[in-house]
């Protein structure tokens, strides 16, 4: 086992099946019953992997618990495919406008994918993606995903602060566009190698949008709360900076792609700030992003309208239960995992 990351969740290792020679990625959860929190986030993320099937999704190959027994279960091992690299080691190596189209365009397929299921990602952002070396690429992590149609207030701590969508600092009712604004936020940085919004805590992320993009307009200002709409008003108006000057021509330098001239600087400014328009009524959809010249080059039918995945019980968003009774649903489930996978069928 060699150690590959560790997060919130839990430590990542690689590993090589003595028998076979294969290779998998092993994520063990770090305590996943110690809170509600935690237990619900588990079970939600071993149930989405088990629905979702698209090559741009990591896929679940198995999941694996020592202890036999509900009362003495501890402990949760998710095996996955294994990659070469997150997106956070690519970020700062100058890639050229081929290989960035390709990587969001391969996002965009991911996500749709998920968005034809009802669900969310809500936490995008270039630690939650690998990479291979030949630039394909994958989304993982789905413990903060959750379903399009639930009724009930949606938090604002989701998305990693950096990859957060308006919306969201705001506490408005949202959707499928939080994850095009995350999307738009890491193609900057994969252009620049520098955090677009680098905001210290809730309130400076929300002033950097605003000194970056401007005020928003008062058809926005007017869905959001009273106290937001209040605190927005009283703030000196800023005109924002237009994205040729956010992304001039010198930061493109060694990206041109001459083979394919509808890559050029002018479309991916274009693309970006039609990602990142501060109203998500009028932000791109992920349809009309595929759709966009600097990603439609890419675009290959499979890839896009790949089969839906199974329906996703909607109703565990909902639910408020227990840590104990969480704990019993994550044993079931991986108790049916054991009994229906294999690693020996893998491939």
């Amino acid at each position: 086992m060699i150690p590959i990351g560790i997060g919130v969740q839990g430590a990542v290792c690689s590993a090589v099946d003595s028998k076979t020679g294969r290779k998998y990625a092993v994520k063990k959860l770090s305590q996943p019953f110690q809170d509600v929190t935690f237990a619900k986030r588990a079970y939600r993320e071993l149930k989405l992997m088990r629905l979702v099937n698209h090559p741009n999704i990591i896929k679940l190959l198995y999941a694996y618990t020592p202890q036999h027994t509900l009362e003495t279960f501890r402990d949760v091992y998710i095996f996955t495919e294994l990659m070469d690299n997150s997106l956070r080691n690519v970020l700062g190596i100058k890639l050229d406008h081929e290989r960035v189209s390709y990587l969001v365009y391969q996002m965009l397929c991911g996500i749709r994918h998920l968005h034809t299921a009802g669900i969310i990602h809500r936490d995008l952002k270039p630690s939650n993606m690998v990479v291979c070396s030949n630039c394909r690429l994958k989304i993982l992590d789905f413990g903060l995903a959750r379903s399009i149609d639930t009724s009930f207030t949606m938090t604002q701590y989701v998305v990693t602060r950096h990859y957060r969508a308006p919306e969201i600092i705001l506490n408005m009712e949202y959707d499928t566009k939080v994850d095009i604004w995350s999307i738009g936020c890491i193609m900057a940085e994969l252009i620049t190698g520098a955090v677009l919004f680098p905001g210290t805590d809730h309130i400076d992320q929300w002033m950097r949008i605003v000194q970056t993009l401007g005020t928003p307009r008062p058809e926005f200002v007017a869905r959001t709360t009273p106290g937001a709409q209040r605190y927005i008003n009283n703030q000196p108006i800023v005109a924002g900076r237009p994205f040729q000057e956010l992304f001039p021509d010198r930061v493109f330098d060694g990206m041109a792609s001459p083979n394919v001239p509808q890559l050029s600087n002018d479309a991916a400014r274009d693309f970006l700030r039609r990602m990142l328009a501060f109203d998500p009524l009028e932000r791109i959809s992920v349809d009309e992003a595929l759709a966009h010249p600097y990603i439609n080059v890419w675009y290959y039918e499979e890839d896009v309208n790949w089969p839906a995945p199974k329906p996703y019980d909607h109703t565990i968003d909902a639910q408020n239960l227990t840590v104990a009774q969480w704990k019993r649903l994550m044993f079931e489930e991986i108790q049916d995992i054991q009994r229906t996978m294999s690693l020996d069928e893998e491939g």
